[in-house]
């Protein structure tokens, strides 16, 4: 369709209803109060020997030369255009920024952000509002550097450090600190953010002590909301499953649905909405390509399936790892085995007999055939957790990466495969792997729906693996697929019931309604939102009290989350849609201009608003806008071409 037919399309939508946000809903008024982590120490000196000076203690701290490890001794640092002065004044620490187009800026520290392998410091560009600086320091070389050394940011652009990406507030301090709250205020887009505590301090994963205090001093804790267990804390940390999805929080991709902190103690799912295997997340047979945080990994392991979890192998207090080296895999994979792991069968792991290497050698290292590592933020080296047998044969059939030639770069993936098969000739391990079919269902979901049905439909499949061939199956058109899966709408994981809801889209709207309006009551607040979002512009006259009550609210906790993250680009990209979809132009045209405020090089905005220009507003309305989006981003082939159809082509002579 051309661009004159599409904006012809949105011309003949007509303004039916505005979507609003929602009002804001604190805590209970009798939720305890956070005390701070060295009202913990005197009783929990263990746990608070190996929790300071870790990762977690020192994920967000004051800018004190003890904190601050970078040479800020009159160093500096140029990049494309930028300098970056460093100095220290009056036991202040600070950083005079010269950007490309000449502006000069000299910003105090505000605070620190990690410890190792790099350090961040955190710049408040106007009040309350903090940016993660680009430039930083490797604690292992000591040396400044640039995070994205490759990328052409100028400061209009909306990945600049000072962008909505980078604005501390909004995408990194909730898993930096304890008891975070955002607070932005959409109106005149500020920040007036508050925590309990910097860093991610005892109460971050335990929840607030209040009333765990006065119940060590035998007092009445009955009064507390109903909130808190037999010794007054949130989260009780009763099994493996509960114990990772609270270290999932902040350990995984995930869209989140508060503006802060939830309770420690509240289910994952309630708080979050977990990222499936996607292009430019993972690669198709699900290994990291992102920074995915580990849980969508993890969940895709036979580790995960026979019930091990984060605190087998991580000493939660310390973050450290159990034992060093192999020594953390043969705690289970060894002769003795592991009586809490029954199913796996005791053998000599740690042997050139299984790995082929020279003992002590990298190629011994289990990490390095089972883990393979990533590099984000430059020379920080994150781990596979889905600990899978190394498949170079997909590497060559679907290409994704492999162990064997991470290391043996000299070397192709058909020699890794073929020496593998020489190591292991009856192997068992090399049948049909769900890469291969989520891999021909991103190149054609429709040839693959077959395939994708089967993957989806496998229970013996881990969850977050059949949601994303759900997720696929949406792209295959067929409304026969969404009615094949109406059974997995009651799965008992939340995950693939999430995704089993976005397939109904295919669906005619009646089926639609009434195979998702249950879904409205279910336990797990993400399925309510997803729910309610796919029935946004489902034709629905009248529904019972009870249902309507159940739309009401469900409606209402998905418009919180959204209204939780004004500040962000994208959800201004979904309440355009939204406004779209209920027959809105006006309000879509307020989101899309929200965006190309946030970020100006949004191009997929721009072209909303152009094509809405022309469906509503006429010929110069729609150069006009067109104008200022090429302004922006000149070069862009979807606006030229735009611009051509209009007759607008912009002169190649000029800058």
């Amino acid at each position: 369709m051309t661009f004159i037919a599409q904006a012809f399309a949105i011309g003949r939508i007509v303004s039916t209803m505005v979507f609003v946000a929602a009002p804001t809903f604190a805590q209970g008024q009798n939720t305890p109060a956070y005390v701070g982590s060295q009202a913990c120490a005197d009783c929990h000196t263990d746990a608070t020997e190996n929790w300071t000076g870790s990762d977690h203690a020192l994920a967000w701290t004051t800018p004190t030369a003890e904190n601050i490890v970078a040479d800020f001794d009159g160093t500096e640092f140029s990049h494309d255009g930028m300098l970056a002065q460093f100095r220290i004044e009056d036991g202040r620490h600070f950083a005079t920024v010269t950007e490309k187009d000449g502006a000069t800026t000299d910003y105090p520290v505000h605070s620190v952000a990690g410890i190792k392998p790099l350090q961040q410091y955190l710049l408040e560009t106007e009040p309350g509002r903090l940016q993660s600086f680009d430039v930083v320091w490797d604690t292992e070389q000591k040396t400044w550097f640039h995070l994205y050394p490759d990328q052409d940011l100028p400061p209009d652009d909306g990945l600049h450090w000072t962008g909505p990406y980078k604005t501390w507030n909004a995408r990194c301090a909730e898993c930096h600190a304890t008891g975070f709250e955002k607070n932005y205020d959409p109106e005149n887009h500020t920040y007036s953010s508050t925590q309990a505590e910097m860093g991610v301090g005892c109460e971050s994963c335990h929840g607030p002590a209040a009333a765990h205090l006065a119940w060590t001093k035998d007092q009445d804790i009955s009064g507390w909301d109903g909130q808190v267990n037999a010794v007054g804390l949130t989260m009780a940390f009763d099994g493996a499953e509960s114990t990772m999805q609270q270290c999932a929080g902040c350990h995984s991709r995930r869209e989140a649905q508060g503006q802060g902190n939830p309770l420690p103690g509240t289910p994952y799912h309630d708080a979050y909405n977990l990222a499936q295997l996607r292009p430019g997340l993972y690669h198709a047979d699900g290994q990291i390509l992102d920074e995915v945080y580990v849980y969508g990994s993890f969940l895709q392991s036979k580790m995960y399936a026979k019930g091990v979890g984060c605190t087998n192998c991580h000493n939660a207090h310390s973050t450290d790892l159990k034992a060093e080296g192999n020594a953390v895999c043969t705690q289970c994979h060894s002769q003795a085995g592991n009586a809490e792991f029954t199913t796996l069968k005791p053998a000599l792991y740690d042997s050139p007999e299984h790995h082929f290497h020279a003992e002590g050698s990298e190629g011994a290292q289990c990490k390095n055939c089972h883990m393979i590592e990533q590099f984000y933020m430059g020379v920080d080296g994150r781990r596979d957790h889905s600990f899978r047998i190394p498949r170079p044969d997909l590497a060559a059939e679907i290409g994704s990466p492999d162990a064997c030639t991470s290391c043996h770069q000299d070397q192709s993936a058909d020699w890794a495969a073929a020496q593998i098969a020489d190591w292991y000739p009856t192997s068992q391990n090399r049948g049909p792997h769900y890469g291969q079919t989520l891999a021909k269902g991103r190149a054609n979901p429709v040839a693959a729906a077959g395939a994708l049905s089967d993957l989806a439909a496998d229970a013996d499949q881990s969850g977050i693996v059949r949601a994303t061939a759900l997720w696929l199956l949406e792209q295959s058109g067929d409304p026969a697929v969404a009615e094949r899966f109406v059974p997995l709408l009651s799965d008992p994981d939340p995950v693939i019931r999430t995704a089993a809801i976005g397939l109904q889209r295919l669906a005619p709207d009646q089926d639609r309604v009434l195979r998702l309006v249950d879904l409205l009551a279910d336990p797990i607040k993400t399925v309510r939102i997803v729910a309610a979002r796919q029935l946004v512009d489902a034709p629905i006259a009248r529904l019972p009290k009870r249902m309507a009550a159940n739309l009401k609210g469900a409606t209402s906790e998905w418009r919180q989350s959204l209204a939780n993250r004004f500040d962000f680009p994208e959800t201004h990209l979904q309440l355009g849609g939204i406004a779209l979809a209920m027959r809105n132009p006006p309000a879509a045209t307020t989101a899309f201009r929200e965006v190309v405020r946030l970020d100006p090089q949004r191009v997929d905005a721009w072209v909303m608003l152009v094509r809405i220009a022309a469906a509503t507003e006429g010929l110069e309305a729609t150069r006009s806008v067109l104008a200022d989006a090429l302004e922006i981003n000149p070069n862009d082939p979807n606006l030229l071409q735009f611009a051509e159809e209009i007759g607008t082509v912009p002169d190649s002579s000029s800058p």
